[in-house]
C-alpha cells in the first residue's frame, strides 16, 4: 500500500494549521476585528474605527495602513517586514488596529456608533467617556 497521499495531506494540512494558528489565537484573544463609527467634529467626516485581532493586517500586511491613509507608516512596516523576514507583519497584526485608533482618537475623531460599540472601543483602548 502506498501512504504518500496522507502524509502529504497531513504535512499540508499542518502547514496551513500553523500558517493560520496567529489568525485564530489572535481572534480568540482580542476577539474578531470589528468597526465602530467614528466623525472628525470639524469637517463632519467619518472614518470606522477598528478593534480587536486585524485580520486583514495578518493577510495583507503594511498594504493596510497604506489603504487607511497612513502612507508613512504603512512604508515603514513595509521595511520592517522585509527586514525582520515577515516576523514584524506577524506581530502587527496584534498591533495594528489598537494603534491605528488610539491615532485617530488623539487626532481628535469621535466615536459616533452606537453606545454598545463606542463602549467597546473605550473598554479596548482604555479611554474615558467622553
Amino acid at each position: 500500500m502506498y501512504y504518500g497521499s496522507n502524509v502529504e495531506i497531513i504535512v499540508i494540512a499542518v502547514i496551513i494549521f500553523v500558517y493560520l494558528s496567529p489568525l485564530i489565537i489572535g481572534s480568540l484573544v482580542m476577539g474578531f476585528q470589528k468597526k465602530v463609527k467614528s466623525i472628525h467634529p470639524e469637517s463632519k467626516l467619518n472614518k470606522p474605527i477598528f478593534v480587536g485581532y486585524s485580520w486583514t493586517y495578518f493577510f495583507f500586511g503594511f498594504f493596510v495602513p497604506i489603504f487607511r491613509g497612513e502612507i508613512v507608516v504603512g512604508l515603514l512596516h513595509a521595511i520592517l517586514s522585509f527586514i525582520t523576514f515577515g516576523l514584524f507583519w506577524l506581530v502587527m497584526s496584534f498591533l495594528y488596529n489598537r494603534q491605528y485608533s488610539e491615532r485617530l482618537i488623539a487626532s481628535g475623531w469621535q466615536l459616533s456608533d452606537t453606545e454598545e460599540r463606542n463602549q467597546l472601543v473605550r473598554l479596548k483602548l482604555r479611554i474615558s467617556d467622553q
